[in-house]
């Protein structure tokens, strides 16, 4: 059996751009796509907390160090700029697997500089 379980993790991260006139997907930075171990056009569950809302859609690799979380396309309809949003992808995992992983994560300041990481709830350098 697999079990899905949270691979990695962007927490208060803050939308900087809407773009409707795009195809779609949330682009973000790629140094902190990587922090959280979160690959290019990887499928990603969307967590706004500002609105309420939930999406599904793929991670865009933005330019690294811009810190920029963009919403494109029928997404931008579901955020503003300045949302608190959270960014999370799963990954299937054997029974074995799953008793020893931990997932990345990563809680972002109000400028969406990364102010914390961790590997499950243990916080890392």
């Amino acid at each position: 059996m697999l079990l899905q379980m949270l691979k990695g993790k962007i927490h208060r991260a803050r939308i900087t751009h809407c773009d409707i006139d795009y195809e779609g997907s949330l682009e973000i930075d790629t140094d902190i796509l990587s922090a959280a171990s979160i690959r290019p056009y990887e499928k990603i569950l969307v967590v706004n907390a500002t609105n309420g809302n939930r999406l599904e859609t793929y991670a865009i690799p933005g330019e690294a160090g811009s810190r920029i979380f963009r919403l494109n396309g029928a997404a931008a309809h579901l955020g503003r700029i300045g949302d608190i949003v959270t960014i999370m992808c799963f990954a299937q995992f054997t029974e074995d697997e799953a008793k020893t992983h931990l997932p990345d994560i990563v809680v972002m300041d109000e400028k969406n500089r990364i102010a914390v990481r961790r590997k499950g709830r243990e916080t890392v350098a």
